[in-house]
């Protein structure tokens, strides 16, 4: 009786055992990721979708990092012809006491020497030259100041949730002395988000692209000064930092103060999808890179971008619009572009659409009127997540994913004659209507 008892519980547990591998192991490749960061970020550098968040609305200070923002509105002057990557400046008294100073990171810049808006722009890509990013405002704006206008005003603009630059270089105003920038106190520091840092890096990263071909580069040399990248993920990096190389990486930003802790903004691309991440106050120069490895990891093995709907996608039920006073009696309607997104793996049944048609070319029926012409946009298809882990997007008016659907031909003007007809069709079935709701 005994054996036979132990024989039942070996196998009750055997086949618990094989239900939770059946069950449980599915679920356990999708498990979150633990950033050791106080805060961070994760988002599809195309579609702005977030990937993975952590306290990613929490301000703290970016250090460095709030170069990318200098490097932003130097390549824009560059864009729109206000400087030129080949435009000469000399640095000023201020940028030289900088310079000269061997608590911050620069390459030695001399007086009454005149630098190249290229040369100065790459010192603070590669080598987080504080100097030059002041010699950059300067020049763009006139001073410091005005260019911390430009920065704030850029944020506005970008939409940068909590966002407040009051230098050009990430240090804290207190490291400048009395060279703080006019319209800023001084014990002012440059605070953003991980929401925000990550939106500044997709605006730079899309809008100028070729910034990339800097933030990658893991040694230059400057004026007989070695610049070494202080991205260890790069690849390329000489000696033991080579550990730390990541494929695909090529940027974007680091920083650090003793406020700030170790902050990196990364980006790396694979198989055609670019991500950035964010990780904000680690505990140090390792950690910031091996939780950036993480983090950008989950997104690479747990995310692909997949067409979800093809192009010229209908509704089931819903794939015609009734027409009046045409030749045909409805129109059909598709979608007039594929809606693609970044999906986890697995997820792919929990995306649906839901058709919204526009009012106003409508009647109040809810018809087109005839004539009806082929290519009319009647509305959107609007796609719906109903799993459990939706982070949104990094734009905040882009509420959902939607595409515009037209109609996919056309329909003609009934004459007059077959007017008249419908017309007079339509007014017995009317009046049949109203005598049968009388008598019934």
């Amino acid at each position: 009786m005994k054996q036979t008892k132990k024989i039942i519980m070996m196998l009750t547990m055997t086949a618990v055992f094989l239900f939770s591998s059946l069950v449980i192991a599915p679920m356990a490749t999708f498990a979150e990721v633990n950033v050791e960061a106080e805060s961070a970020i994760l988002v599809d550098a195309e579609t702005g979708d977030i990937l993975y968040a952590k306290e990613a609305d929490i301000a703290l200070p970016p250090a460095s990092m709030t170069k990318v923002m200098t490097e932003y509105l130097v390549s824009e002057a560059v864009a729109n012809g206000e400087i030129s990557w080949d435009t000469t400046t000399e640095i000023s008294d201020y940028a030289y006491s900088i310079s000269a100073n061997n608590s911050f990171s620069g390459v030695g810049l001399r007086m009454d020497h005149e630098y190249t808006v290229k040369e100065l722009y790459d010192a603070m890509a590669i080598y987080s030259d504080n100097a030059t990013s002041i010699a950059l405002a300067e020049l763009v704006a006139g001073s410091e100041g005005e260019f911390v206008k430009m920065m704030n005003e850029k944020a506005d603009e970008m939409g940068l949730p909590d966002a407040h630059f009051v230098n050009s270089t990430g240090l804290a105003n207190s490291h400048l002395g009395d060279n703080y920038p006019e319209g800023t106190e001084p014990d002012d520091d440059n605070l953003l988000s991980a929401r925000s840092m990550a939106i500044l890096a997709y605006n730079l990263v899309n809008d100028y692209p070729d910034s990339l071909e800097v933030s990658s580069v893991p040694t230059q040399e400057f004026e007989g000064h070695e610049m070494l990248n202080f991205n260890w993920m790069l690849p390329g990096m000489p000696g033991h930092i080579a550990q730390y190389t990541y494929e695909g990486l090529d940027g974007l930003k680091t920083g650090y103060t003793e406020l700030a802790g170790y902050t990196f903004t990364g980006t790396a691309e694979r198989d055609g999808n670019r991500l950035i991440s964010v990780v904000m106050r680690t505990d140090s120069v390792e950690e910031r890179f091996s939780e950036t490895e993480k983090l950008l990891d989950y997104g690479f093995d747990n995310f692909s971008k997949q067409v979800l709907f093809e192009e010229g996608y209908q509704v089931e039920d819903e794939s015609t619009i009734p027409v009046v006073k045409g030749k045909e009696n409805e129109v059909e309607i598709a979608s007039g572009e594929a809606i693609e997104a970044m999906v986890r793996d697995g997820e792919e049944d929990l995306y649906s659409v839901t058709l919204q048609l526009d009012e106003e070319v409508l009647n109040e029926e809810g018809s087109l009127e005839a004539p009806v012409e082929e290519g009319l946009e009647v509305g959107q298809l609007v796609l719906t997540y109903e799993g459990d882990i939706d982070y949104g997007n990094l734009s905040s008016d882009e509420e959902a994913v939607e595409v515009p659907v037209y109609t996919t031909d056309e329909v003609e003007r009934s004459n007059w004659f077959m007017l008249i007809l419908q017309a007079i069709g339509d007014f017995f079935v009317g009046l049949f209507n109203s005598i049968k709701g009388i008598f019934t």
